[in-house]
């Protein structure tokens, strides 16, 4: 098993491999930095709670204005909220729970599929056929209470593939039937590269999340952590939790042995999963960008962990929305400083997370599938 070097430099974020290539985004004034996109994925666009009946909701993915709905056989479908005809957005039409239909000259649209179906305006001596004519529509999946909606390179043309065929929508672990579960959003001032090196940055905690419930700067002491390379991603192999944390305290109270393991992938996923016996907690938790120089956190949590508690789920949201708040905070500094792109660094062992996340995301964008780990790593900080 290879060890980290405890004399190795600081190393700044101005290479290929660390900082990816920069795009141009109107969008962003007053933010700092963009950052290149991952596209050919799958993001959580909103809660799939908000979507039902003729309703229609409308959101930003990766730069993309979306109009999402549920059709009346319980279907979600998401579009660009753009008409092909003269680009007024969809969302300012109608939908009757099987059509959607733009409000500047009726032409009426399938929205799973985006096939036009309607053009009032045609005549009999028209030959224009309708049908194949198509608005750009997205695959969208229902899955741990979020509308899922896979997002293609730009460019590349209507996606035909079928589900099956393209990558797995990505789910928070569950061990059983009976569990209780959470949601959280937050949105966050900043690229989704640093919105995920926040994410999953180790030594953090004692500062942005100090409190008498998690840490304070008093317990930090000297850990020391394995990782494994996963496809696309890397793992904290399953661990002991933290002595310095009340909630994993708590689960001291079921006598019983408490491991966490810890997943990352691309393209925004940590994946956290604690067990405790038959007891058990995981967490999926995803930073999505909304344009190339803003992103929006989601978590979604499931456990059985004190379910018949009353008001279990009650504490666990008040504690999480304090929890993803002081992220969201520090965020929102630390964008007044990046608005004007200073240069900055990454150390070991702390960063190496960070530095393994910007090489695989490298790799991605340009093809070449290479692994920044060689193999099992133990890295070691102090938190």
């Amino acid at each position: 098993m290879a060890t980290s070097s405890s004399n190795t430099p600081l190393v700044q974020l101005t290479t290929p491999a660390d900082r990816p290539r920069e795009v141009a985004d109107a969008s962003g004034a007053g933010l700092g930095p963009p950052a290149t996109l991952i596209y050919n994925d799958w993001y959580p666009a909103l809660r799939s709670a908000e979507l039902g009946g003729k309703q229609l909701k409308t959101t930003l993915l990766l730069g993309i204005p979306m109009v999402l709905g549920r059709k009346t056989d319980g279907s979600l479908f998401a579009m660009r909220d753009s008409c092909p005809h003269r680009g007024i957005p969809l969302s300012c039409g109608w939908f009757n729970g099987e059509s959607l239909a733009c409000k500047y000259h009726g032409w009426e649209f399938e929205p799973v599929s985006g096939q036009c179906t309607t053009i009032p305006s045609l005549t009999s001596e028209d030959k224009l056929d309708p049908t194949r004519i198509f608005g750009t529509a997205f695959p969208c999946i229902e899955h741990d209470g979020y509308a899922w909606v896979y997002v293609p390179e730009p460019g590349s043309g209507r996606v035909d593939t079928p589900l099956a065929s393209l990558p797995p929508v990505p789910e928070a672990p569950k061990f059983g039937d009976r569990f209780r579960s959470a949601h959280l959003t937050a949105d966050l001032p900043c690229n989704v590269d640093h919105g995920i090196i926040g994410l999953m940055d180790p030594a953090h905690g004692p500062f942005v999340h100090q409190s008498w419930w998690w840490r304070k700067p008093s317990s930090i002491h000297e850990k020391q952590k394995h990782f494994e390379p996963i496809p696309e991603g890397f793992r904290m192999a399953a661990h002991a939790p933290s002595g310095n944390s009340a909630p994993y305290k708590l689960l001291g109270v079921y006598g019983e042995p408490i491991t966490t393991t810890i997943d990352f992938q691309l393209p925004n996923r940590r994946i956290e999963t604690i067990r405790c016996g038959p007891k058990w907690f995981s967490s999926i938790t995803t930073v999505t960008p909304t344009t190339t120089r803003a992103c929006r956190i989601d978590v979604f949590a499931a456990w059985n962990i004190f379910y018949a508690v009353p008001g279990v789920t009650t504490i666990a949201k008040f504690f999480g929305k304090r929890f993803v708040a002081q992220d969201q905070e520090t965020m929102v500094e630390q964008a007044e400083g990046l608005r004007y792109n200073p240069t900055l660094m990454l150390i070991d062992d702390a960063d190496r997370p960070a530095k393994w996340y910007f090489a695989l995301k490298q790799a991605r964008l340009d093809g070449s599938g290479k692994h920044p780990m060689p193999g099992p790593v133990t890295l070691r900080w102090r938190s």
